[in-house]
């Protein structure tokens, strides 16, 4: 066994809610099976589902086994908790090319791989569940659980009582499909806890009271909170939507982006709570930010590790690249090393001007005055060319007259203009 305690790791961290009684016990006596599940519907995890992704990671290094449950079969019905509407449907063949490429980023923060005992497993709830007919579900599962019982959970009351459209059949049946997967993990991998957030404790609980009533068994059940940012809203969300893992969804630039740009009080929370980084270390962080909160040093380093984590070393240090072309004395050959969807979003929301492939030979005056607005006119432009105040891809332009040709072009088709320290502008070369 590992000489780091569970509990005691993610209490420090401020990541367990509620624990089940028995499971801190079950946890000290032995190594121990404990699975969480993902629903897959989407092809990729978002920063959202990061916190589950995080405990399964303390569970395995703390020396337990974890199993990552995608649920195909629950992502079929639609999960009520936490939800005043009935959710869209996936089909199969949707939900099986999610569970691949989620499998592939968890491949990326759990061990799959190793002859370790407590090596990961992914488990797929449809494979148990797809073959289950209704009649022996009713007759082998819903006869261990009262409708009095299901009825008292929150997630179910709220709906009964007026939050959104009512609750569907199926999605009452979800407390009860989920518990049979606590079972059958229970059954098979000899799986003793599930983990997963607060709003899950009511559907966790069903499962650990099935297996003492069908099978005399223990298992358990331990929650994390639900990760807020400090004003309370929603953590994870952008107003372009969710933070997602994949960089097809969002890039390591934007990813980055979004540590980088957290509140300091969010930022003491989520260094704890998304890195590995131990106890000291995180102290010395939280007082050096302290001493000196302009640097935003707890910002940078929480933005380091996570995009390290996620994406790589090599595209945690472009989007530092990619920052400091907007932010600091970036080079020439820095921006021009960009892709075309990172300097895009670098430099999102600042004026764009369109000029046909027809006008590059002419001079940098005659581009930035009289096929752009850039200046409003060329005797603006020769003094602050003159002022030594005017960029062109970085660098200095010292003689107006300059030729803008094909070889200034970024990713084959833009130039980034700057007049002083803050004003950029992008031309397009359609």
């Amino acid at each position: 066994m590992a000489t780091k305690n569970f509990i005691e790791e993610l209490e420090w961290r401020g990541m367990i809610h509620t624990i089940m009684p028995g499971a801190k016990e079950q946890l000290e006596k032995e190594m121990t099976t404990a699975y969480l599940g993902i629903d897959p519907t989407a092809d990729s995890l978002h920063i959202g589902h990061l916190v589950g992704v995080m405990i399964l990671k303390h569970f395995q290094l703390c020396g337990h086994r974890p199993l990552a449950l995608v649920g195909g079969a629950t992502g079929m019905i639609g999960d009520p908790s936490g939800k005043s509407q009935e959710r869209n449907l996936l089909d199969e063949a949707t939900l099986r090319h999610n569970q691949e490429a989620i499998k592939k980023q968890l491949a990326k923060l759990l061990d799959f791989d190793s002859d370790a005992p407590n090596a990961a497993r992914m488990v797929n709830n449809y494979d148990w569940m797809k073959d289950f007919t209704f009649l022996d579900f009713i007759r082998d599962i819903g006869k261990h659980i009262t409708v009095n019982y299901m009825m008292a959970k929150d997630s179910v009351k709220k709906r009964f009582n007026g939050e959104g459209d009512g609750m569907s059949f199926t999605e009452f049946t979800y407390q009860l499909v989920q518990g049979y997967d606590f079972l059958h993990l229970y059954q098979e991998y000899g799986c003793r806890i599930q983990l997963g957030g607060s709003d899950q404790w009511g559907n966790i609980t069903t499962g650990t009271e099935l297996i003492r009533r069908k099978l005399d068994g223990e298992a358990y059940a331990i929650t994390c909170p639900l990760i807020t940012k400090a004003d309370g809203t929603k953590f994870g969300k952008t107003e372009s939507g969710n933070v997602w893992l994949d960089p097809r969804y969002t890039s390591p630039y934007k990813f980055y982006q979004f540590w980088l740009n957290v509140s300091d009080e969010d930022a003491k929370r989520y260094i704890k709570i998304f890195t590995l980084l131990d106890r000291e270390t995180i102290g010395a962080l939280i007082a050096e930010h302290e001493a000196a909160p302009h640097l935003r040093a707890l910002q940078k380093r929480l933005a380091q590790e996570v995009t390290t984590m996620i994406h790589s070393e090599e595209e945690y240090r472009k989007a530092v690249e990619a920052s400091s072309i907007l932010f600091g004395g970036a080079t020439s050959e820095a921006l021009h090393a960009l892709d075309e969807q990172t300097l895009l979003q670098v430099f999102e929301g600042v004026p764009q001007f369109t000029v046909a492939a027809a006008d590059l030979g002419r001079s940098f005056l005659d581009l930035c005055a009289e096929k752009t607005q850039i200046f409003l006119s060329k005797g603006e432009c020769r003094k602050m060319v003159q002022g030594g105040g005017v960029s062109l891809n970085k660098e200095k332009v010292t003689d107006p007259q300059r030729p803008v040709t094909g070889d200034d072009l970024i990713a084959g088709k833009y130039l980034l203009v700057q007049r002083g320290k803050k004003n950029y502008y992008l031309v397009i070369v359609a």
